[in-house]
């Protein structure tokens, strides 16, 4: 049974779906089969990873209708072992069209069960608002990531996410957990950004990732390419910093817990399989 991985953050500008794309696409440098599914109208995450923007094609938006099945969203990447489903704006109307449907906050779950037997981690990006949209992400998660700036106005925003999550794992999501906390565009030369670390380490404990993701503009160019950083620029510090990350969080779970065969001792790590895709990306130009 795969994971299902929420990330999340009301608060805009955080990198959530910097994060999204560049630790799905980590995850499957890893050899191991991920699906992004992109859950925001502004569809960044599709455009993130090269898909154009076409309103005909089958979208989050589909899934969360009724009107067609995740597997018929299924969209192929440049990684071999990442898929996607992708998200169009007009999924914004769904806050609107699922109001008084029964069973709303559900319909992201029931969308993806028939595919958690197929990938090990699905990947949710989820818009930055507390919306009908993120509600069905939650309960569709096993847990959330939270990306976070070292800035004072983050420590106040992460309240009210946390407040949410505890209201879903009463009402509609018992098992929901925080995956961790990543700090993103995180600058260590800062005295703020170490007194945001340190408030963090007191009240999320191990839940802080000890992975940090600095700024970096690699990371900010790699979208434009449509692109995850570790494709178009594997040895930049922004793609070292998602790869690992995904090698902690994978660490948290045995490979049974993932329904995944446990890898030989002569298994390439990420950071190798990773070289071999910029390998490839170098032949593909030459």
């Amino acid at each position: 049974m795969g994971r299902v991985i929420a990330v999340a953050n009301q608060k805009g500008g955080v990198g959530k779906t910097t994060t999204a794309i560049n630790l799905a696409a980590s995850f499957a440098a890893a050899e191991v089969n991920t699906l992004l599914v992109d859950c925001d109208p502004q569809s960044n995450a599709t455009s993130g990873l090269g898909l154009v923007k076409d309103p005909e094609r089958i979208s989050s938006y589909h899934l969360l209708m009724g009107a067609a099945s995740a597997d018929e969203a299924l969209q192929t990447t440049e990684l071999e072992q990442l898929w996607l489903i992708p998200a169009h704006k007009n999924l914004i109307g769904a806050n609107l069209e699922l109001v008084d449907v029964e069973g709303r906050e559900f319909r992201m779950r029931e969308a993806l069960a028939p595919l958690r037997e197929r990938f090990q981690f699905i990947v949710l990006d989820c818009p930055p608002a507390l919306d009908l949209l993120t509600l069905n992400a939650l309960v569709a998660a096993d847990a959330v990531l939270i990306p976070m700036q070292g800035e004072y106005f983050a420590l106040e925003g992460i309240s009210e996410l946390l407040d949410t999550i505890e209201r879903i794992r009463a009402a509609l999501n018992p098992e929901l957990a925080i995956e961790g906390v990543v700090l993103t565009m995180f600058d260590d030369r800062t005295n703020l950004a170490q007194q945001v670390m340190n408030e963090l380490k007191k009240y999320f404990g191990e839940k802080l990732c000890a992975t940090t993701v600095p700024r970096n503009i690699r990371l900010a160019e790699a979208p434009s390419h449509g692109k995850p950083a570790l494709v178009y620029d594997p040895r930049s510090k922004g793609a070292e910093s998602y790869i690992r990350l995904a090698k902690e969080i994978i660490a948290h779970y045995a490979p049974s817990d993932l329904g995944v065969v446990a890898p030989e001792p002569a298994q390439a790590e990420p950071g190798e399989k990773v070289d071999e895709i910029a390998a490839e990306e170098m032949d593909k130009s030459a």
